[in-house]
């Protein structure tokens, strides 16, 4: 009996090159996903040091150095924006797959990114 319902298990899990593909797309995926959010928060961490550096400078009243600043804080939120932008274009292919890897393999696959 056992040896039925492991053959039958086999069969079940019989993957096909594109399904395949998918799962290597999904892996991709979800660790480009885990590069871009740590990048991300090394843009946070880059703009709080800008924020910090500028009130120093507004404490001592040196205008001349708020141009740079300004620029600076500006190209940096543009450059946080554009990574949630890719992150969050990314995590919508991630859910697309995700259901069709469950459709074929159900809780045969852990699908799920580790948050810890």
């Amino acid at each position: 009996m056992a040896a039925t319902m492991n053959k039958a298990a086999a069969e079940d899990l019989n993957v096909t090159v594109e399904e395949q593909q998918k799962i290597n797309r999904f892996a991709q995926d979800t660790s480009r996903t885990t590069e871009l959010k740590e990048e991300i928060e090394v843009k946070k961490k880059q703009l709080q040091n800008l924020e910090d550096a500028c009130y120093d400078i507004m404490l001592s009243d040196d205008d001349c150095l708020m141009i740079p600043y300004i620029e600076t804080k500006k190209n940096l939120q543009e450059g946080i924006d554009a990574l949630e932008s890719r992150v969050a274009s990314i995590q919508q292919v991630l859910a697309n797959l995700k259901v069709q890897l469950y459709v074929k393999f159900a809780s045969n696959r852990n699908l799920e990114a580790d948050e810890s």
